[in-house]
């Protein structure tokens, strides 16, 4: 992009003395500009100064020197008008000159005007106008279809127009909400209002906006699927330039209109396939949304009342008025400074009679502090040793419990021992205590793996005592009875032997 060169007495009329009077020269110009009027003699000058509110009395050689002036700034010209009658010479030297704005001079109170303008409007982000650039985009993809060419160009500059509506709005409004954010001086509640309200109109802005960005890209590309030099062609054509010098003005026309089309697309479809501007909208929200909030903290933070030993103590003046008991008042004190009395300081010599109360503390005896003062802030305390209890009674007790368990298992042992094979029927009546153990060994047993007889063997913890487990060869069943009820099961053959006694031929129940 070339660098911009401004004339150097371009914007000379803004500033000095009469720059007041120059400026509303120039309005007047352009005012009479908006009736069609270009060129004003020096009656018409001052009517129309009047017409835009400059009533100060103006002599003709004040007006005339400051129309001079403009003249040499090359933004007014001044020509002689031949094609008027005048009755009297002072009539000619009067009506005679007829002065109108150069083409600097429309550039610089147009400029004036823009500048004036941008200062008064207020930026913003505005979904509506991405909207009007699609439905334009959409009617030129219509019109290069089957329209003409006078309704491409219209179109094609209504486009355009909203591009830099786009552009200058949100320009305008990223550089007023980095001013926001700079506020520092704002009113809190101020701030508040704004930031919520201004959190909730980006909120808003931001909501399909892909969307439209979206359907903004497709239209591009169905405009360039056509053609865009053929659109700008006849576009050129339906717009009908006047060729008011010796110079084309369709070249320059359409090289603005190039310009244009390649702002469009670095805003919605890059060339390079670089991000499109449009997405930045999305991280500058996203930026001042979070900066809004940080600010804010900030604001309170700067606000917040700063610490100061003066009030402090003054508030804690007024809580030492208005605690009533003693006691409060040393826990108050103790609480704020942290000073109390010394642990150690209420213990004494074991004997204080024997120490005069006028004798110094230095020459005093001293007075043992236990250590568990300064780890728990208790001292020890000598008390007598708690009761043992007697238990010679229970472990006797224990003692009697388990010979008489040892001699009833011995008993039951000698009951199901049965010094060889026998059936399972044979038992008949049993204890229940006596059929509980016979019911543990058969359960060993069938839970141990058959023999390669057939037979199951199996043993007690302890291992002394052993059983043989087979079964019946003629599937009888056995009926035991207890006093608790029978018990019925296959009829095994059954053999019962304490280890380390001499196998005895025995009937089942301890019977020899």
């Amino acid at each position: 992009m070339d660098p911009i060169r401004v004339p150097p007495e371009m914007f000379r009329f803004t500033s000095g003395d009469r720059a007041g009077l120059d400026v509303s020269i120039l309005h007047a110009f352009g005012e009479a500009n908006e009736r069609l009027e270009t060129a004003l003699s020096l009656d018409d000058v001052r009517a129309w100064l009047r017409s835009i509110g400059w009533l100060e009395a103006i002599e003709d050689d004040e007006l005339t020197g400051r129309l001079k002036q403009l003249r040499d700034w090359n933004l007014v010209d001044v020509v002689q008008n031949h094609s008027e009658n005048y009755r009297t010479a002072g009539e000619y030297e009067r009506r005679n000159l007829q002065y109108s704005l150069t083409r600097q001079g429309e550039a610089a109170f147009a400029g004036v005007v823009h500048a004036m303008n941008v200062l008064a409007a207020t930026g913003a982000l505005q979904t509506a106008v991405l909207d009007a650039i699609a439905d334009r985009l959409g009617d030129l993809v219509r019109e290069l279809d089957r329209g003409t060419n006078r309704r491409i160009f219209t179109a094609l500059l209504e486009l355009e127009a909203h591009l830099e509506a786009l552009r200058g709005n949100t320009k305008q409004f990223n550089g007023e909400l980095q001013r926001l954010l700079r506020a520092d001086g704002a009113n809190l509640t101020t701030f508040h209002e704004v930031k919520a309200s201004t959190v909730a109109y980006l909120q808003e802005f931001l909501t399909n906006l892909e969307h439209r960005a979206h359907t903004i890209a497709v239209r591009i590309q169905q405009v360039e699927d056509h053609g865009v030099g053929l659109m700008q062609l006849r576009a050129l054509t339906g717009a009908d330039l006047p060729q008011l010098t010796t110079s084309d003005p369709g070249p320059a026309w359409l090289e603005h209109r190039r310009a244009k089309w390649a702002g469009l697309r670095a805003w919605f479809l890059p060339v390079d396939g670089s991000q499109p501007r449009v997405e930045h909208l999305h991280i500058v929200a996203r930026k001042a949304i979070i900066t809004l909030l940080q600010v804010l903290d900030r604001i309170t933070e700067s606000r917040r009342r700063t610490s100061s030993a003066v009030s402090d103590f003054r508030e804690l003046a007024r809580w030492f008025t208005v605690v009533p008991a003693q006691d409060d008042l040393h826990r108050l004190w103790s609480t704020v400074f942290g000073l109390s009395s010394a642990r150690h300081a209420h213990l004494a010599h074991p004997d204080p009679e024997l120490i005069s109360s006028t004798s110094a503390w230095a020459e005093a005896p001293p007075v043992e502090v236990s250590p568990l003062l300064r780890t728990s802030g208790r001292t020890e305390r000598f008390s007598r040793t708690g009761k043992v209890r007697d238990v010679a009674a229970v472990r006797a007790a224990r003692a009697e419990q388990a010979r008489a368990e040892r001699a009833e298992l011995e008993a039951a042992w000698d009951m199901l021992d049965t010094g060889g094979p026998v059936r399972l029927s044979s038992f008949g009546t049993l204890d229940h205590s006596v059929f509980e153990r016979l019911l543990d060994l058969l359960g060993r047993a069938l839970g141990a793996a058959p023999g390669r007889g057939g037979g199951r063997r199996s043993t007690t913890s302890d291992g002394r005592i052993e059983i043989v487990l087979r079964l019946p060869r003629d599937g009888s069943t056995a009926v035991l009875t207890t006093p608790r009820g029978q018990f019925r099961g296959p009829d095994y053959d059954v053999e019962i032997r304490t280890a380390g006694q001499r196998p005895v031929r025995r009937t089942a129940g301890g019977r020899p």
